[in-house]
């Protein structure tokens, strides 16, 4: 299985909050290739290191297949004419929470990433779109995008391909991970927890968050 990339985009931190938060969700397009090493993609930036970036979240990937359902819930806000809108390094359509697995190592350009977490929403969604109900509808829907860790250092830009190479989880969903972790499921699967809780190819910070729920 493979998609094509159809934006590679990099942002800078700025300021964005109502109090001088800064941000750098505001992600625009570039056109050649860059390199892609295990803190993320060249020229990419992350304002908050406590909570974004690391090599756990180098690379956030958001499905370009949820813009039009977006786009009838915010009334076709303009930040949906184009990729980008919720602060994503790559773009493809095709490939979306309920089919990408945790542990999934993909060809990205030809760099090698592995799918470490999903995208757990914040206030700078809302605050990006103007709507404070946005986060919320990211758990609620699980249109929350996902993080990549970088294997192996490579180049990507736009056009080029996301290949599957290797799927060694695939009872473990984005979707079905973030609705444990994230959505409340995980109240009523101890055991999925459990697992979780042991993933090594999770992201740290998940796998701390699985052991909590339990009551570790």
């Amino acid at each position: 299985m493979d998609y094509a990339i159809d934006a590679v985009l990099t942002g800078k931190a700025r300021v964005f909050g109502d109090e001088g938060e800064p941000s750098a969700i505001a992600k625009t397009p570039v056109t050649g290739p860059l390199r892609v090493g295990p803190l993320g993609i060249a020229g990419d930036e992350q304002a908050d290191l406590t909570v974004h970036g690391g090599t756990d979240k180098a690379i956030h990937h958001y499905p370009r297949d949820h813009y039009a359902w977006w786009a009838d819930a915010l009334d076709d806000h303009e930040l949906l004419g184009a990729p980008g809108a919720f602060g994503e390094n790559i773009s493809t359509a095709g490939l979306v929470e309920q089919e990408a697995c945790i542990g999934d190592r993909y060809r990205l350009g030809s760099a090698l990433v592995e799918i470490s977490q999903g995208r757990q929403p914040c206030w700078k969604l809302g605050h990006r779109f103007g709507v404070a109900s946005v986060p919320a509808t990211v758990v609620r829907t699980q249109r929350s995008g996902w993080y990549y860790r970088v294997v192996e250092d490579g180049l990507v830009m736009a056009g080029d391909r996301l290949e599957l190479v290797g799927r060694p989880l695939p009872d473990w969903s984005v979707a079905r991970v973030f609705g444990l972790l994230i959505g409340g499921a995980g109240k009523r699967e101890p055991a999925a927890l459990r697992e979780l809780a042991e993933m090594d190819v999770l992201a740290e910070t998940w796998r701390v968050r699985a052991s909590k729920l339990l009551g570790n």
